[in-house]
């Protein structure tokens, strides 16, 4: 779902992703309160799973977090799903004007005190939560919601450094990744080797870990609508890119001085000069490009057995949707 889509389009957006044939809809945090696209999504819909992809966790206490996600998982039938991210810490602080600490053991404890409140409402048991940087050792009778008639929502972290993608493995029911980590030699050779570590630590199964990609993707009925689109993942990695908290996975192809060219460009206000520091090999690389006749190919060939769950943008174009549709049904038979 594009980010700045007005929230009065998301049910209208939902249906349409559920016509279809879409599995589930990730609504993002950037201009609106994910919460709240999630609210007007599941609502609109009878069959679409919903999925905050990310929700910025630290501002939000995680009882502010469980009592919003345990509604919508009864509001909508067992429908809701949890990704939870950190953000980068100028936006933390200077954004969100909240302290910054280190966030994968932050997060550890934020996802270690959500499940203690969903087994507090759930299964009865006492709420008895005291962490470094959450104490929740109160829950009386007439704050506590009523159990759910189905599991507790599912829980995903948004990550890419290694301590986050490894915490993902440990502790939640899957990794979001971000379109800066999705090419497949990156998830074959960091991403997967990670998580497997996370696990570890917990006893658990790898393969009991989801993972959800979320590329990039260039595509259209034409191949000028292609050209179209893969400017516009130029100019989106292009700003990703310039964070250097998003190096990671330049550094594996031998692309880190890019990022470190495009970071100064920034902070000298060379804006113009930037458009051409992503080049075609690297747009190769990070956003898989076909037409819609070619692209469910293309991305089972990127992906095959890599990952779970692909997002797949629907298109700007209704008109387009019969050929979305077909790419999807294709997809999901294993191109």
């Amino acid at each position: 779902m594009d980010q700045r889509m007005p929230l009065s389009q998301v049910p209208a957006h939902a249906r349409r992703a559920e016509a279809l044939g879409y599995d589930g809809l990730c609504v993002p945090e950037a201009v609106h309160d994910g919460l709240a696209a999630a609210t007007l999504a599941l609502h609109a819909t009878t069959r679409l799973r919903v999925a905050t992809s990310v929700l910025v966790a630290f501002p939000r206490s995680p009882m502010t977090t469980a009592v919003a996600a345990w509604d919508l998982q009864e509001m909508s039938g067992g429908r809701f799903e949890l990704g939870l991210g950190s953000q980068v810490r100028g936006n933390i602080t200077r954004r969100y004007g909240v302290a910054w600490t280190p966030p994968a053991p932050r997060m550890r404890e934020y996802v270690d005190a959500l499940k203690a409140i969903f087994r507090c409402w759930q299964g009865g048991d006492d709420l008895c939560f005291e962490g470094e940087h959450y104490q929740l050792t109160r829950m009386q009778p007439f704050f506590k919601p009523d159990p759910l008639e189905h599991p507790a929502p599912a829980i995903f972290l948004g990550g890419i450094g290694p301590a986050m993608t490894a915490l993902a493995g440990e502790v939640s029911d899957g990794l979001m990744t971000h379109p800066t980590n999705t090419a497949p030699r990156y998830i074959r050779e960091v991403v997967q080797p990670r998580i497997a570590r996370g696990a570890a630590r917990s006893g658990r199964d790898p393969a009991h870990v989801g993972l959800m990609v979320g590329p990039l993707t260039a595509t259209g009925t034409k191949p000028a609508d292609v050209a179209r689109e893969r400017e516009n993942v130029r100019q989106m990695l292009t700003f990703l890119y310039s964070t250097p908290s998003y190096w990671p996975s330049l550094e594996i192809f031998g692309w880190q001085e890019r990022g470190e060219h495009l970071h100064q460009l920034t902070r000298e206000g060379r804006w113009d000069d930037m458009k051409n520091v992503i080049d075609d090999a690297m747009l190769d690389t990070f956003s898989p490009t076909g037409t819609y006749d070619e692209i469910a190919d293309i991305l089972a060939e990127w992906y095959g057995d890599l990952t779970n769950w692909i997002l797949f943008p629907i298109p700007d174009d209704p008109a387009r949707d019969p050929e979305a549709a077909k790419v999807l049904d294709r997809l999901r038979a294993g191109s």
